[in-house]
C-alpha cells in the first residue's frame, strides 16, 4: 500500500477531483488547503495550495499518478508536485482493526 500525496494549484482541484472519479475502486481523498513558502526566486514568498492524500494498492499508483499530473498540469511554475510514500500499517480507530485498507 502507498500514499499518495499531491501539492496542486487550488484552482486545479474540481479538475483533478473530476478526473479522480474516473478511477474504479478509489477508496477516499482527503483534501486540504495548505501554504508553501517558495524560496526559488530568492524571497520567501508564501503560496496558497491545496494537498491530496490518498491511500492505494500499490497496483493503483501509477494509474493514480497519471490522472493527477495531467489533471493538475498547466506548465507552469508551481503547478505542483507528487510524492508517493510507503504504509506500513493502517489502525482503525473505531474498531482497532490492523492491517490493510478496505
Amino acid at each position: 500500500m502507498k500514499e499518495i500525496k499531491a501539492i496542486i494549484q487550488p484552482f486545479m482541484l474540481e479538475r483533478v477531483i473530476n478526473a479522480l472519479h474516473q478511477i474504479k475502486g478509489l477508496p477516499a481523498v482527503t483534501i486540504s488547503a495548505v501554504h508553501g513558502l517558495s524560496v526559488e526566486r530568492g524571497a520567501f514568498d508564501e503560496v496558497a495550495k491545496t494537498k491530496l492524500e490518498i491511500m492505494v494498492p500499490d497496483e493503483q499508483v501509477e494509474q493514480l499518478v497519471e490522472v493527477i499530473q495531467k489533471a493538475a498540469h498547466t506548465g507552469n511554475p508551481g503547478d505542483g508536485r507528487i510524492f508517493v510514500l510507503p504504509v506500513e500499517m493502517t489502525v482503525k480507530i473505531r474498531t482497532g482493526e490492523r492491517g490493510a485498507w478496505r
